[in-house]
């Protein structure tokens, strides 16, 4: 597997600190804090952005897959489907309140925590883990279109055509991240409706056409197979956590803090519950669709064309949007690291990486929801380690100092102890050992991963708890304090 307030995504270009954003359809401004005047946006339109950050029909193998894999009937699956994104997009929300304190992205505010030399290991990470997200997106939008040619015009997937598609895709996608924040903004907002409208049309053919009798007569699963199932769907939202701030950098500081947290999950959960639960009811029909190396295709089987086809083409731009939120985020991730190139240069890395494993996915493996299932579960602990030092650090942080955030010298107030806050560092490299040893994919399995904490996979949660523990216990260097004025400052509970 696939981001500000005023909607889904800007360009991440990296522009001078004086520069003025514009109303037209490319936006200018980089990583640079969002002074307060420019701070107009809304925490309403929170909601399209992380509704369009989830149209995904990979929510529906995904919940074929809580039925086929993990062995849970109907009810679980709906525990899992309501649990997963209130837990993930809590912490998204949470996290994001730091964009509205900070007006810069996540990566960026990241700085001020792991020093401007330390948050390159983090970063650097995060970018290549979101190399692997972009890739997923692709081949799942490469694959809805070739099923919408199978099922127009009884054209089959080949080699050639696979290569075609892909290109398409990315291109699309490199397109779309570039128009700016207005164009995005109706995109996500008219996908949002339609993709709503079309889902709402789905979950009434399949309550007219499915065996409710078989639904509701599988037994229960194991409550360690249900543990894990949350934590395989929620680790989608726990990969959007570090852009969290790259969507809210436009609020004012006055933006409410329980506001942003709720309408956060409200846009992922109004679109990962049907989903998933609509992915289950399917897996009844078609029992082999979780393991199918093709994850769409079994759409067309399903459902008759004048709703398939529809349905695929909205859910393909929804995947452009994904794609394109994730390479917005990449791009800013990409600067951070201090490449000197510009946004789309940056981006352009990144599009070829997902046509090269995108390719690799498609014609090599042998099983794309093995593969998307394992690249879940370490990307959940990758990201989970900076999760945990970061969110410490915010309930310590009130506010961050803009000049030191953009100043990488030795002059910068985030340079501490030779670039490096140790602290931080060493809770971050920590947690993250803690957390491969218990994780288990189809490829590599850690020492603990028989324990119970890696039989309910829940390597993610404990690289968390000590990431943030470690840092929360470690004597803290206070070489340098904040310098934001104190009517920016506010509290947070959680």
């Amino acid at each position: 597997m696939p981001p500000a307030a005023e909607s889904v995504a800007e360009t991440a270009a990296a522009t001078p600190a004086n520069s003025v954003n514009s109303e037209g359809a490319v936006e200018t401004r980089g990583l640079e804090p969002v002074p307060d005047a420019e701070r107009t946006g809304h925490v309403r339109e929170l909601f399209p952005t992380w509704v369009a950050a989830n149209i995904s029909v990979l929510l529906l193998t995904m919940g074929a897959g809580l039925i086929v894999f993990n062995g849970l009937n109907f009810w679980q699956v709906l525990i899992v489907a309501t649990a997963a994104p209130i837990l993930s997009y809590g912490i998204v929300g949470l996290i994001s309140i730091a964009g509205k304190r900070g007006g810069s992205p996540g990566m960026a505010l990241s700085r001020a925590v792991f020093g401007q030399r330390g948050n390159l290991f983090p970063g650097s990470l995060i970018w290549v883990a979101r190399w692997g997200w972009e890739t997923i997106n692709a081949v799942t939008g490469a694959y809805a279109v070739l099923t919408v040619l199978d099922l127009l015009f009884g054209i089959k997937s080949n080699t050639a055509l696979i290569v075609i598609t892909l290109m398409l895709f990315v291109a699309c996608t490199f397109l779309v991240s570039g128009l700016g924040i207005n164009a995005l903004r109706v995109c996500s907002k008219w996908s949002t409706y339609l993709f709503g409208a079309f889902s709402v049309l789905v979950l009434v053919y399949l309550v007219a056409n499915t065996d409710w009798s078989a639904v509701f007569d599988k037994p229960a699963g194991s409550t360690a197979m249900l543990i894990a199932g949350i934590g395989t769907i929620a680790a989608g939202g726990i990969s959007w956590v570090p852009s969290g701030p790259d969507f809210t950098r436009y609020l004012p500081r006055t933006a409410s803090s329980k506001a942003m947290v709720g309408t956060t999950i409200g846009g992922a959960g109004i679109v990962v519950l049907p989903m998933v639960l609509m992915g289950a009811v399917m897996a009844v029909a078609t029992p082999d669709l979780a393991s199918a190396q093709d994850p769409v295709s079994f759409i067309g089987e399903l459902l008759p064309a004048w709703i398939s086809v529809p349905y695929l083409l909205i859910a393909l731009i929804g995947m452009l949007l994904i794609n394109s939120m994730s390479m917005y985020s990449a791009g800013f991730t990409a600067q951070t690291l201090g490449i000197k190139v510009s946004r789309a240069a940056a981006v352009s890395v990144n599009a070829v990486i997902s046509l090269i494993f995108g390719f690799l996915l498609m014609v090599v493996a042998t099983s794309f929801i093995g593969s998307f299932i394992s690249f879940l579960t370490l990307l959940a602990v990758a990201f989970s380690a900076w999760i945990g030092v970061f969110g410490i650090d915010m309930l310590r942080r009130r506010s961050y100092d803009g000049v030191a955030l953009m100043d990488t010298t030795r002059t910068s107030a985030y340079w501490y102890r030779g670039g490096f806050a140790w602290q931080a560092m060493t809770a971050w490299a920590v947690a993250l050992l803690v957390g491969l040893l218990f994780t288990r994919v189809d490829w590599f399995s850690g020492p603990l991963a028989s324990s119970w904490i890696g039989e309910n996979g829940l390597g993610w949660a404990a690289t968390i708890v000590v990431a943030g523990v470690l840092y929360a216990v470690l004597p803290r260097d206070r070489a340098q304090a904040d310098v934001e004025p104190v009517e920016a400052r506010e509290s947070i509970s959680v």
